[in-house]
């Protein structure tokens, strides 16, 4: 490994690993750095030009994403000149944005809508011809504003770069620039996952969840952070929670294990938690029908009747078979209480098929 090397930034001498970029040590180091193209989980793009730094001996202000650090490096992050760049960055993007941020589904939760505020920009300094286009829901799962794109490309870039599935891409040029299918068809099974990643990665209102949508803004909403249980990758994820219902789910971008990345199931397979049909409480099957029962009267039966086929039978005639819909710990646990409770060793799983 490579000794830590050490630069200046704001006149505060830092150490950092090298192979970082200014953002990223910035970043590391609780220094704030606007962002708006930006997702730790794609290639570094500079397109934004929001993250914009000053370096010593550099003939003018270079990109912190894309920049590696190097030692020595002396960076100013805040100064009038940079205020005044990212201000303009933004007045440029708001000439062609709707200004409905009053009924905006991202209100509360807008990369675009807070730089803004924080940067005091003038919604009018830049007029012209602005996108017209209507709201595209021609899915059943993702809501594509056109007119709220700020193409940065976050979509296009997660759904190529990590998805791998390669849905959409930057069409058309100029002023008509937009991330769309391929011929505009609408998404399908057929051309998209529909794993969400392109709206998990959005800065603005542009994409959305279907489903999710009109069912409440950032302040009205409790996120409870959780692990997906549809299968044995433990990735982890928030739960939206309003009123004591879920209706709708966020990534986690501190996931140890996906990192924010989630599957068609994990993003949108919530609705189980609610469905009427599911059940909530033990059944005790009693002649012909079920009835509802405590959990300790529930385990004291399944106990007594393990103990009666032991008696009968052998341990051998008791086994457990575990799923790997389970964590790790949990099937660990199954195999424990099957080899020193019951005292056999019929321990198997769903995986091993």
């Amino acid at each position: 490994m490579e000794p830590k090397q050490a630069m200046t930034v704001n006149g505060r001498l830092i150490a950092f690993e090298p192979g970082k970029t200014i953002l990223e040590v910035c970043q590391q180091n609780g220094i704030p750095i606007p962002i708006l193209c930006h997702d730790k989980r794609l290639k570094p793009y500079g397109g934004c030009r929001l993250c914009l730094v000053e370096v010593d001996g550099a003939p003018r202000p270079l990109s912190s994403c894309t920049t590696p650090a190097t030692d020595q490096m002396k960076v100013t992050t805040e100064s009038p000149r940079l205020f005044r760049l990212r201000k303009t960055a933004i007045e440029l993007l708001l000439s062609n944005h709707p200004q409905d941020c009053m009924c905006c589904e991202a209100t509360g939760d807008c990369t675009l809508q807070e730089l803004a505020y924080q940067y005091g920009a003038d919604l009018d300094r830049f007029g012209g011809e602005q996108w017209d286009l209507p709201l595209r829901e021609d899915n059943p799962f993702i809501s594509f504003e056109p007119n709220k794109c700020v193409v940065c490309g976050r979509c296009v870039r997660i759904c190529n770069e990590v998805v791998m599935a390669g849905t959409i891409d930057l069409t058309g040029r100029g002023f008509t620039v937009m991330p769309d299918t391929a011929f505009s068809k609408p998404r399908s099974l057929q051309n998209c996952e529909f794993c969400g990643q392109c709206v998990s990665a959005c800065p603005t209102g542009a994409l959305s969840g279907r489903k999710s949508r009109g069912m409440g803004r950032r302040a009205e909403i409790e996120r409870v952070r959780t692990t997906c249980t549809y299968c044995g990758t433990g990735c982890n994820l928030f739960l939206k929670v309003k009123d004591n219902k879920v209706v709708g789910v966020d990534s986690d971008f501190d996931a140890p294990v996906n990192h924010g990345n989630l599957c068609i199931k994990g993003r949108y397979g919530y609705d189980f938690i609610h469905h009427g049909d599911r059940i909530t409480t033990p059944l005790i099957r009693e002649k012909d029908g079920l009835r509802e029962a405590s959990w300790d009267e529930a385990l004291d039966l399944v106990a007594s009747r393990f103990k009666q086929l032991i008696k009968e039978y052998g341990a051998d005639a008791v086994g457990g078979f575990s799923s790997s819909r389970c964590t790790n710990e949990e099937n660990f646990l199954l195999a424990k209480w099957v080899r020193t409770a019951v005292g056999s060793n019929n321990v198997d799983n769903c995986a091993r098929v």
